[in-house]
């Protein structure tokens, strides 16, 4: 690394009173000052520094070719940008060829959606650089809130405005505090995105932090006409928040199979927003505590006390998340919640499902794709139906030449059911027809195996298994792509005419 220096200076979010003691030494002891403007050549970096600057500093303005109008530029709105950083960063390199240090100005902090980073990126490499940071407007905007941010274990997302509407409103769901950064023409899709996840009552609108002309407020009552690009949305923190006067409601929540990779963003933010918890002790585990929500665990042969506890509970005015491990609609809570909430006196309570990856799915994705065709999936539980039923629908489904999905296979109390089912089915599939045998997918005991179906022993099978039975169409081969020979399973979709 030869010649002068190269600084990245934050200026923090606008007021010249929250520049840092070293961002100001940095540009008083500087040859050339450098900062961005669009085309009508204001710059509100140069504004905020101003009264450090010096008659002896050399200037360069960084002129945008383009800000959000369209260009004629053979390379689009992309290509003219990346040939306005290579030709700022060959002025910036010239002065550091010379010797010159050079500061270049940044609004908040230099590496934060800053324009900095691109002559960071081309010139850093070569020459000794310093990045001084900066309040964000993040911060700012927090602090001229006066709300937390974020608390204990909460998690803070942030987030451009730019992005599609429903990847916004996705992460909203799945969040404890988000701030939604770039607003201005993507005010309306970023107030859709808060609505459709159910967070639009809790956002707060902050606009030119620490500036002159700022505003704060609820964001639902803001005109999007009136939004610049220098405001943002925060979500703040959820702890101690005051609960919301509305009416109490039900939400069944799938949790999927296991552990918080499976869970979908929906049901995060669900969880996250529930006043109370109810569940089957193992499946209330599984949600993370949080200040000031209530949780009731219970045994699992008590569904239906337990939607009535919950119902209840929703008669009071509280926000209830039912949880169920895997989807909700699959042998789990939400029909036991429908059938108690369709009964008087539970019928106006809100009630709501929401999905989760089920056992079955995330079975077969560990093992290939053996639910490629049609399929039929039986509960071999007989404590809710009797098992003259379950082997009727063995017998019509493998007759059927169906891929099965088998659930609640076995329980310490019940150890005879996957022998009867095997034998059953090997009046319909040869005794090489693969069975994927999974348990605990996606937790810490996972174990997943391929065996055919006239070596299939129950002693291996507990209520934590789920056993997916092939049909006559269902193939079995070994790969080494992964290093190793493995077995992967998979079910054609085209099926043979005849």
């Amino acid at each position: 690394m030869t010649g002068g220096r190269l600084y990245g200076v934050g200026l923090g979010p606008g007021d010249p009173s929250l520049m840092t003691v070293r961002a100001v030494e940095v540009i008083a002891a500087a040859d050339v000052v450098a900062y961005h403007s669009a085309r009508h050549g204001r710059s509100i970096a140069r504004s905020i520094a101003e009264r450090h600057l010096r008659p002896g500093h050399i200037e360069e303005r960084l002129v945008y070719p383009v800000t959000t109008e369209t260009t004629d530029h053979p390379g689009g709105y992309r290509g003219a940008m990346e040939e306005f950083y290579e030709e700022a960063a060959a002025r910036l390199a010239a002065h550091l060829d010379a010797g010159r240090t050079v500061a270049v100005l940044a609004e908040g902090d230099p590496l934060f959606y800053s324009s900095y980073m691109h002559m960071h990126k081309r010139l850093a490499g070569r020459y000794p650089t310093e990045v001084v940071p900066g309040v964000t407007s993040v911060s700012a905007a927090a602090a001229r809130l006066g709300e937390p941010l974020v608390e204990g274990e909460e998690v803070l997302t942030i987030l451009p405005g730019t992005l599609p509407e429903e990847e916004l409103a996705a992460r909203l769901a799945s969040t404890d505090s988000a701030v939604v950064m770039k607003l201005g023409r993507t005010f309306p899709a970023v107030r859709g995105a808060l609505e459709r996840s159910g967070r639009l009552d809790d956002a707060r609108y902050v606009e030119r932090a620490t500036m002159n002309g700022e505003r704060t407020g609820r964001l639902a009552d803001v005109d999007p006409a009136s939004v610049p690009y220098f405001s943002v949305a925060v979500l703040p923190s959820r702890v101690d928040a005051a609960p919301a006067a509305e009416r109490g409601e039900v939400v069944v929540v799938g949790l999927g199979p296991a552990g918080p990779l499976w869970l979908t963003p929906e049901a995060r933010g669900e969880l996250a927003a529930a006043q109370d918890v109810v569940g089957y002790s193992t499946y209330v585990d599984r949600v993370p505590a949080r200040p000031g929500q209530r949780r009731h665990a219970s045994d699992n042969k008590v569904e239906s006390e337990r939607a009535e506890f919950a119902l209840d509970l929703a008669r009071q005015g509280r926000r209830v998340a039912v949880v169920s491990s895997g989807d909700p609609g699959v042998f789990a809570m939400a029909t036991a919640v429908l059938e108690v909430a369709s009964e008087d006196p539970y019928r106006g309570i809100p009630v709501r499902v929401v999905p989760g990856m089920t056992a079955a799915h995330a079975a077969a994705s560990r093992a290939g794709a053996p639910l490629g065709h049609d399929y039929a999936v039986v509960s071999l539980s007989d404590r809710l139906k009797p098992w003259e039923v379950i082997a009727g629908r063995l017998r019509s489904a493998a007759a059927a030449d169906l891929v099965l999905a088998l659930y609640n296979p076995g329980s310490r109390s019940r150890v005879w059911q996957v022998g009867k089912a095997r034998d059953l089915l090997l009046e319909h599939r040869a005794p090489d027809t693969p069975v994927v045998v999974a348990r605990d997918v996606g937790g810490p005991s996972e174990s997943v195996r391929i065996v055919p179906l006239g070596e299939l022993d129950p002693a291996e099978v507990d209520m934590r298994t789920i056993l997916l039975v092939g049909s006559t169409q269902t193939r079995v081969a070994e790969r080494t792509a992964e290093g190793s020979p493995k077995k992967v399973v998979w079910t054609p979709r085209r099926y043979p005419e005849g």
